[in-house]
């Protein structure tokens, strides 16, 4: 029983967990969600926020990796960690053991202050990470598509060649696995207003608390 005159604790919010392959739309649906309220909270925009000219990483990534990681710029040189990560699984291993723990601190302090009916953690790693996130969130929303369309996309928005491309794909989870561990799907191979509808239907189920089961 609590204390006469306690305040009841706040009530836990929903939480989606919300993920697919380089190239799928999960961002395009995580801003959809942010628009019509929800708390987003993105690690790859964390990431990069901690790569940054200053950011709280790039010291630690200095002393790992050497001078050549870092730009002139100050923040990390993201070609040349790219094509070292996915060159040499240690290395990647190296640099995700710097950010790991940093996007989680940053995660936990965002999922407190971020106002919103309920919260969305885009991580784009999370199937490789399962084992961590599945008691973190209540659902785990996959986007999906085929693969080479994912291909064509980063191409237009990056200027990656389709090598490049299929060598990120191949660092990830498999589409396969990525399905497996779904408890929903929202499937991106069609146009923005099919993917937006499918976005809005989630977005009201969660406001009503009623997520498909």
């Amino acid at each position: 029983m609590s204390e006469p005159g306690a305040r009841p604790a706040p009530a836990r919010r929903a939480r989606l967990g919300l993920t697919g392959g380089i190239g799928s739309g999960k961002s395009a649906v995580a801003d959809m969600l942010r628009e019509w309220g929800a708390a987003v909270i993105d690690a790859d925009a964390i990431a990069h926020a901690l790569t940054a000219p200053a950011g709280e990483a790039i010291e630690a990534i200095r002393e790992a990796f050497g001078e050549a990681a870092i730009g002139a710029d100050g923040a990390l040189d993201r070609s040349r960690m790219r094509e070292l990560a996915f060159a040499d699984p240690t290395q990647r291993a190296r640099l995700e053991s710097i950010l790991h723990p940093l996007i989680g601190a940053r995660l936990r302090e965002l999922a407190d202050k971020l106002p919103g009916p309920y919260l969305v953690f885009v991580v784009p790693l999370l199937v490789e990470s399962l084992g961590r996130w599945r008691e973190r969130v209540d659902r785990i929303v996959v986007v999906d598509c085929a693969p080479e369309l994912q291909v064509q996309r980063v191409m237009r928005r990056s200027g990656l060649s389709a090598l490049q491309v299929r060598r990120i794909l191949q660092a990830q989870a498999t589409r396969e696995h990525r399905l497996a561990a779904a408890d929903e799907v929202i499937d991106n191979s069609g146009d923005l207003d099919s993917l937006r509808r499918q976005a809005l239907d989630l977005h009201h189920r969660m406001l009503a608390g009623r997520p498909r089961i």
